[in-house]
Formats: structure tokens, sequence, C-alpha cells
């Protein structure tokens, strides 16, 4: 058996993007690791920080983002499959460039793509999330962010990136143009749920990097007149009161451990004040959230993007 891990990424050290340390953090369970890096801009360091990894596991693709032919964000699931399609695994482990997994668990997860490796019934692994939100001690617990999503595919050419890239499905035939691509709704992958943690750390940027990020994804979707742009107010991302999120009380990935000791923004957090008006903070999502929070205890009536058809249990 064999896994192969997979990611994209672009501008990574100008937007503060983790992501050595996101494919630090499962290397040693695969075989190799896919890396497609944009083009950048001229003073981008991206290629340099993947290349000191100094592993031979690592394979660089070179890509330029053709945000014409793959607009609206199609364009992230260009460059995933891009890189899904150059994996020789029997698996494949997609880790966006602001994720990381516990080392911890690694063995579970590599024992679990062995059990369900001759099983054709199973295309993949779904993973718990958390949010981290503003400083690496809060996360998101809100109705409005995914709970869990697929992480690991089988390598089956009609597997494809779907959504933004933030997810899997399968298709007989494929088409990234952007009507086509938000028309066909493809076939929901059979899934083993893992009991296992991605940490997703996007949302954890100094606050003019955040607003830096925000802005490019921005550009990407909408093109670089977009009213979004131009209604910009602030050079700092408000992160709004810290008080009103959850507090992460559990430990962060090793790979991560240099890059939370360059943690330097706390004077630009609050954490008392009015909310921000995140999408997050809408009073159906707050009802929503804390009812789900206070008396069940796991999301409900989420969109769930997958079919689940058996649990891994610890």
């Amino acid at each position: 058996m064999t896994i192969s891990g997979f990611t994209f990424v672009k501008n990574a050290t100008k937007l503060y993007f983790p992501a050595k340390q996101s494919i630090l953090s499962i290397l040693p369970i695969v075989d190799e690791f896919v890396v497609v890096i944009g083009k950048g801009d001229e003073d981008d360091k991206t290629e340099e920080v993947i290349q000191s990894i100094n592993s031979d596991k690592i394979k660089i693709i070179h890509s330029e983002w053709n945000t014409e032919s793959y607009p609206a964000n199609t364009i992230f699931a260009q460059q995933t499959d891009l890189a899904k399609e150059a994996c020789s695994g029997d698996w494949l482990f997609y880790l966006q460039s602001d994720e990381a997994i516990h080392e911890k668990w690694l063995p579970t997860i590599k024992n679990a793509c062995q059990k369900y490796l001759d099983n054709k019934k199973v295309d993949g692994f779904i993973f718990k999330y958390k949010h981290l939100w503003g400083d690496y001690e809060h996360y998101q617990l809100n109705h409005f962010w995914y709970d869990r999503e697929i992480r690991i595919i089988r390598n089956d050419k009609k597997i494809h990136s779907w959504k933004d890239a933030q997810s899997f499905r399968k298709f007989e035939t494929f088409d990234y143009t952007f009507e086509a691509y938000h028309q066909q709704a493809g076939e929901k992958l059979n899934v083993i749920e893992l009991p296992c943690e991605v940490f997703h750390y996007g949302f954890v940027r100094p606050p003019y990097l955040m607003k830096k990020k925000t802005t490019s994804n921005e550009r990407t979707y909408f093109g670089s007149n977009s009213q979004q742009q131009n209604q910009q107010q602030s050079d700092l991302f408000d992160y709004g009161p810290l008080n009103k999120v959850h507090k992460f009380d559990q430990e962060h990935p090793e790979a991560m451990a240099d890059w939370i000791a360059d943690f330097h923004w706390a004077d630009q957090l609050r954490h008392t004040g009015v909310r921000a008006g995140h999408a997050q903070d809408k009073i159906k999502y707050r009802i929503v959230s804390w009812f789900e929070n206070t008396f069940v205890g796991k999301q409900l009536w989420g969109f769930q993007n997958y079919k689940i058809v058996g649990k891994l249990k610890k």
C-alpha cells in the first residue's frame, strides 16, 4: 500500500500560509508529496521554503493560474486536480496549505488506509475539523463552519476536486468551465469517518495579512474590480471579540511549533466589545450553534458532501 500527499499553493510566504509545516505534519506516513506551486509575486519565497524540507519525497510541479479560464475560484479546484493527477499512491491525502494533522493520529490514519485498501466500496475518509481563529488559543464552534470534510481519497480518475477545492466528488465526465462546474452535481463519495482532526489555521494570521489574504481571494473570485474590494474600510482584519469564541485547549501538531512561536500580534486582537459582523455572527447561526453546543454536542442539519458508510473508533 502506498499513500501520496498532495496540495497546491501560491504566494505562501507573502500571505502567511504554513505550507512547509502542513506538509511536514503528514510527511512521515506518505510515500511522496506532490506540491503544485503557482507562479507568485517576484518577492515570494514559496518554492525556497518547500525545498528547505529537504526530502526526496517532495515532488514540485510549477503552474500559472489562469483565472480567465477558471474564474470564481474554480482555479483552486483545477490546481488541486493538477496535483492529484500527478500522484501515484493507492490513497491520496489532501491537505490545504493552511491545514495540519497532529502526529498522534498518523498511525490511526495509516492503519485505516491499509484496512480499507481492498474494499472498493470505500472511496475515502473524512476528518473532523477545528477552525482556529485569531490566535492559537481560540477556534470556531459554530454552525456556519463545516465540521467534517474529505481529506483522503482513493486514486480514482473519476474523483475530482469540488466546490472551490473544499472537497471531492465523483464524475463520469468533468468540465471546469464556470457554468458547467457549478451545475454538475456529481456523485457523493462513500467515506469512513476517522476519529482524527484537521487543524485549520487559515484564520490565524496577523490582521494586516489576514486582510491581504481575504482581498487576494476576492480578486481571484470576483475579479480585480470587485465591489467587495472597493468597500474595504480598513487595512486590518477585525477578528471580533475573542471572549465570544471557544477556547482551544488541545495540543498543536509538533510540525507547527516554530510557526506558532512566531505569534506576534496579540496586541492587535481584542477580547471584548461588539461583534465584527462576520458570517458566523448572524443571529441564525448563533441560535443554531447555541442549541447544538448546549444540548446536542454535534452539528445538526449541516450540509454533508459525502455518504458515511462506516466509522473507525479510537
